[in-house]
């Protein structure tokens, strides 16, 4: 389960357009950055997604994407011309198409791919849903059908879109928004399908259009109750409320870490077998098999957009690295899968993460005044950069990945020689050794 938000410039502190996104998938779901450049295409080509294939177009745009490595598509990114998106699983009453289709990560690559401003993506994913309709399993080890919402930005403006089989909605964003795996559309709206209110009335979901509120009457309420993405939606929109314009990236990156309003210096996320915070950490049973496994924040200016990138889980002990389209990003080795290999980045923060989860409340406080020091020097240097050259900025990105790659290295060694001070609940222990054991990861 996921959660995106976004802040448009009249909530920022510095009039820009600030994005963020955690994807959330299965625990050994392994995260990988890529990078594909401009292209054209000959006539007559077909591209193939995660499961079909349709028809090509003459022109591709250059796209940074942060994707389940198993999937064409991708959970969230952005392309040469400041766009990005990200999508959400949304549970809805309308019958899951199973059969292979177009998922909603292929939308949004898609979108990013063929578009260049937020508007245009909609009209694009509606034309594409219309057409395609949507379907197939969006699961890895687990098969999992969902329908999708999205939320698209661009350096001036910003759309909600949510959908339930080819029925949908979409609203224009005023200052801050955000979407979770809840339907959060409800009665009012800028634009929507032809029969979005007749099929809901023809269903006996409501009686009559004065009735009609889109959630209520789409959501299958049991799915939609376990995500608790009202919960968390409800918690990111009202962090940004309270912070309306002075939000700035130090301020997003926090908000993709959040544990709750509760969460004190004592904060595990070892206990309790229901729930899920902004920062997802799996546990024990079928409601906690969703983990935070990289997130995104992107900051989009007049005066040139930077992304800033974990590509790692868990963004409480990761750290956001800056990446440009022009300059694209560094040498990351292998491409990850969903079994262990420390040759990969993604698997190498495994080794710490899944550490710090012996004893999460004693061994983050190992990395997270570094963390948010290094961070802040990388934020003063990167802003610094929009007017340097590509070179000099993949430069700074290959830099910021290797110290960030070293510190990780620093506080794994650390976390290895702390003693545990809190016993882990018997249960959580059990599912981080059923996780590793599924990606053959040592133990």
């Amino acid at each position: 389960m996921c959660d995106t938000f976004v802040a448009l410039g009249n909530a920022t502190r510095d009039s820009s357009v600030i994005f963020g996104k955690n994807s959330d998938r299965e625990p050994n779901e392994a995260h990988e950055l890529t990078f594909i450049p401009h292209a054209v295409h000959k006539q007559g080509e077909t591209v193939h997604c995660t499961f079909i294939e349709i028809p090509q177009v003459p022109e591709t745009n250059a796209v940074l994407l942060a994707k389940p490595f198993w999937i064409w598509g991708a959970e969230m990114g952005a392309n040469e011309h400041g766009l990005v998106i990200g999508n959400e699983a949304v549970f809805t009453k309308v019958p899951y198409d199973k059969k292979p289709g177009l998922i909603g990560m292929d939308f949004l690559r898609l979108a990013l791919e063929r578009t260049s401003s937020a508007e245009d993506a909609l009209d694009l994913t509606i034309e594409l849903l219309e057409t395609y309709g949507q379907g197939g399993n969006h699961g890895f080890e687990h098969e999992l059908f969902y329908h999708n919402s999205f939320l698209m930005a661009d350096r001036e403006s910003a759309w909600v879109l949510e959908t339930a089989g080819k029925h949908w909605a979409a609203e224009k964003v005023k200052d801050v928004r955000t979407i979770s795996n809840v339907i959060s559309i409800g009665s009012k709206w800028d634009r929507a399908s032809d029969e979005l209110v007749s099929h809901a009335i023809s269903e006996g979901w409501c009686k009559t259009e004065e009735d009609f509120d889109f959630g209520r009457c789409y959501s299958d309420l049991i799915f939609t109750r376990f995500a608790d993405g009202r919960n968390r939606s409800c918690r990111t929109q009202t962090l940004l409320q309270e912070k309306l314009g002075e939000i700035d990236l130090p301020f997003a990156m926090q908000v993709l870490r959040d544990h709750g309003e509760d969460a004190g210096d004592d904060f595990t996320p070892a206990k309790g077998l229901l729930g899920a915070k902004v920062c997802q950490h799996a546990s024990f049973g079928p409601v906690r098999r969703s983990q935070t496994t990289g997130s995104m924040v992107s900051h989009l200016t007049p005066d040139g957009d930077t992304h800033w990138l974990t590509g790692t889980a868990a963004p409480c002990t990761s750290v956001f690295k800056p990446v440009w389209m022009d300059s694209g990003l560094p040498d990351l080795g292998p491409s990850p899968t969903g079994t262990y290999d420390e040759a990969t980045r993604w698997w190498q923060h495994e080794n710490l993460h899944r550490e710090i989860l012996r004893d999460y409340t004693v061994r983050i406080r190992a990395l997270k005044t570094h963390r948010d020091m290094l961070e802040a020097e990388f934020i003063e240097r990167a802003e610094k950069m929009l007017a340097e050259s590509p070179e000099s900025r993949l430069a700074l990105t290959k830099e910021c990945f290797n110290r960030a790659d070293d510190a990780e290295a620093t506080w794994l060694a650390q976390v290895r020689v702390s003693p545990v001070v809190h016993r882990r609940p018997a249960l959580d222990a059990l599912a981080w050794k059923i996780f590793d054991n599924q990606a053959e990861r040592p133990q």
